[in-house]
């Protein structure tokens, strides 16, 4: 433990960062136990500490104090695995919001008799409220009408001037962690897609380098060319969309309908040549699942050439 404090104070003080912060159940291990995992940014690259917690008290330090952004990563550990920052500030829920049994923990191995779990109803949490003449409060969500994060968010108002915005977030953990530990390292990578859908190319690509990493294997020139032609194909299709959003936005429905226009022939271009829409299960270990022949590359290249004209 006094080894993970010092490593984060060298960290602060040689300008790194944490990247990321998560806990781990080694119940499976021999010696069982669980484990806090951090990932550090240094110039040096990526460095990885794994400090063992035992499974009667799993407790570690506080990194919040020398990382703001690790409040809510240990939130989330303390949600998803049951480990404890000890002496953390903020302790209240982050992913769970009532959903599971309180005995319960989503990443844990679950033993096989769940009759003993107690139910929940959803919960509250403390927040600043916003009270006095002509204040009101609306809610908005956890659902919205569109692809974007779930979120609860709470507009304490006066008219039409925000007093307060109340975030609540974390809806979108779906159970994906755990999932990832059923499946077969070389199936994994169709999940890693559908995480979330307009960035398919990016999730399932970033699976695969963890993956190629982890086993020392090379990727052929040709695939990694691929790879990068299929990720800036959705790049490409999602800044379309969002241009039009942007339009939309500003009551310039004409802007909307073109990029939306040109967005739609980019996602034919990509069915066409490579035989998605959305170019899901392109990318897998160790290269691609797809090619592109010479037919496929000038109708690519005649799109840019098109796009381009219009959009300028």
């Amino acid at each position: 433990a006094d080894a993970w404090l010092a490593a984060a104070r060298a960290v602060g003080a040689a300008d790194g960062r944490l990247v990321a912060l998560w806990g781990a159940d080694h119940g499976w291990r021999e010696g069982g136990g669980f484990a806090a995992s951090a990932a550090y940014a240094l110039a040096e690259g990526l460095v990885w500490l794994e400090l063992g917690l035992p499974a009667d008290a799993p407790g570690y330090p506080d990194l919040s104090q020398h990382f703001h952004c690790a409040a809510r990563m240990q939130r989330a550990a303390a949600d998803l695995v049951g480990i404890v920052a000890i002496g953390a500030r903020d302790t209240r829920p982050w992913l769970d919001h009532g959903a599971w049994p309180a005995d319960r923990f989503p990443l844990h191995d679950q033993p096989a008799d769940e009759s003993s779990a107690t139910t929940r109803t959803a919960i509250d949490y403390p927040f600043v409220r916003v009270a006095g003449d002509g204040v009101h409060e609306i809610p908005v969500g956890p659902v919205h009408a569109g692809i974007i994060e779930p979120g609860h968010f709470r507009f304490s108002v006066v008219g039409e001037k925000v007093l307060r915005l109340e975030e609540r977030l974390g809806y979108a953990h779906k159970g994906i962690e755990k999932r990832f530990g059923e499946l077969a390292p070389l199936d994994a990578h169709r999940l890693a897609g559908r995480v979330s859908g307009d960035s398919t190319v990016a999730y399932a690509w970033a699976f695969c380098m963890a993956l190629e990493s982890a086993i020392g294997a090379d990727i052929p020139p040709r695939a990694q060319w691929l790879r990068a032609l299929l990720l800036e194909r959705e790049r490409v299709a999602n800044h379309l969309g969002d241009l039009g959003a942007l339009a939309n936005d500003a009551a310039l429905a004409f802007g909307l309908a073109q990029f939306s226009r040109l967005r739609e022939d980019w996602l034919r271009v990509s069915n066409e040549v490579f035989g998605h829409r959305w170019l899901m299960d392109c990318i897998a270990p160790g290269g691609t699942a797809v090619d592109v022949d010479a037919g496929g590359a000038a109708r690519i290249d005649a799109q840019c050439e098109a796009t381009l004209r219009e959009a300028t």
